[in-house]
């Protein structure tokens, strides 16, 4: 297993203890989810689908990547179902049309909802299972009300109101940096990770929004940028 550095956190139980992770593609949940697996006995990688024009490329690379961590603590990938058509309608996340291109602002990509559609589903499945931890890989700056102490402090409550559960959502990496992830993540096969939101061909497009803060953020740490772009 390719190790990487203990997480930081205010917190000194939840990290040996199992826990889940949702996780997309990129960097940053990868290098989450294998810092996780060094720390914890057990780690549920959990991927949502909404039906997102990059959701096949995305998938296909964190399974890549789980497997070239051969961690002996991962569990195998846990893949929900959520399909937003009926709700987004001809969004461009859905539909391809217009994505928002390299040089567009960083609300461009803004997805409605998301955050607390990516714990519907996993709250409710960690509780049954048990598992009082979810981690997600959100970075210092994340300027979406969904990414707030306030909305995360909200979920908690209406899920220990709904459920009983005690459970926690943890953000380790929410006093960090995209530079300061990629320098902890640097010696992870970070070529398999996956960023695009509009593939060509299953590789990276290098014209979206995403392509363009994944080479900006490469550049910036110092990192040569494994990465094929069409």
């Amino acid at each position: 297993m390719l190790m990487t550095a203990t997480l930081t956190s205010t917190e000194n139980t939840w990290r040996h203890q199992a826990v889940a992770a949702l996780v997309s593609g990129g960097p940053d949940s990868a290098i989450l989810v294998a810092e996780l697996a060094r720390d914890s006995p057990r780690v549920v990688p959990i991927y949502v689908r909404f039906g997102m024009i990059w959701e096949d490329e995305e998938e296909d690379a964190l399974r890549h990547f789980l497997r070239a961590l051969a961690a002996p603590a991962m569990a195998p990938l846990k893949v929900f179902q959520l399909p937003i058509a009926s709700v987004y309608g001809p969004h461009w996340s859905l539909t391809g049309n217009q994505v928002p291109g390299a040089d567009s602002p960083d609300a461009a990509v803004f997805l409605p909802g998301r955050n607390l559609l990516l714990l519907a589903q996993a709250s409710v499945w960690c509780h049954l299972q048990q598992i009082d931890t979810i981690a997600m890989g959100l970075l210092k700056g994340n300027p979406f009300a969904d990414s707030s102490d306030a909305f995360f402090a909200g979920v908690e409550a209406t899920v220990k109101a709904a459920l009983g559960s005690k459970l926690h959502i943890v953000r380790p990496y929410r006093d960090l940096t995209k530079n300061q992830v990629l320098q902890r993540g640097r010696s992870l096969p970070l070529g398999l990770t996956w960023s695009c939101m509009q593939p060509v061909r299953g590789i990276h497009c290098g014209r979206c929004n995403k392509c363009a803060e994944r080479q900006k953020a490469f550049a910036d740490a110092g990192i040569h940028d494994p990465t094929r772009y069409a």
